[in-house]
């Protein structure tokens, strides 16, 4: 067996080394060798459209229109997103319920801090 570490984001083996960084050719993550995975995850910060940090608990408001797959209903600009939950290993996306849709997965590009 490989002492290749498995990917800290997928958890998927199909990993390479390629200079001083550990890459995924599944999800196509990259991670530094001199830091384990428990770094990469402890040093992550979720980042808003406009740079603001992002801590669970937050308010965020939809910055333009959204289609939401699996319903006929869309997120309209200006939608408030309450009580946010960050997803773990992931900073390009959240986890929130607006008034409308529970169980949303949103893309923090597509945020902006309230």
């Amino acid at each position: 067996m490989s002492d290749i570490p498995a990917c800290p984001l997928c958890a998927m083996e199909n990993t390479y080394p390629d200079g001083d960084n550990y890459v995924c050719a599944d999800c196509g993550h990259e991670w530094p060798m001199a830091a384990g995975a428990e770094t990469v995850g402890a040093a992550m910060t979720v980042r808003d459209v406009n740079g603001n940090v992002l801590h669970s608990g937050d308010t965020v408001t939809v910055i333009k229109d959204l289609k939401v797959k699996g319903s006929s209903i869309p997120l309209k600009q200006g939608t408030v997103i309450k009580n946010i939950r960050l997803v773990d290993g992931d900073d390009e996306h959240i986890e929130g319920n607006s008034d409308k849709i529970k169980g949303l997965v949103l893309k923090v590009c597509f945020l902006k801090k309230a």
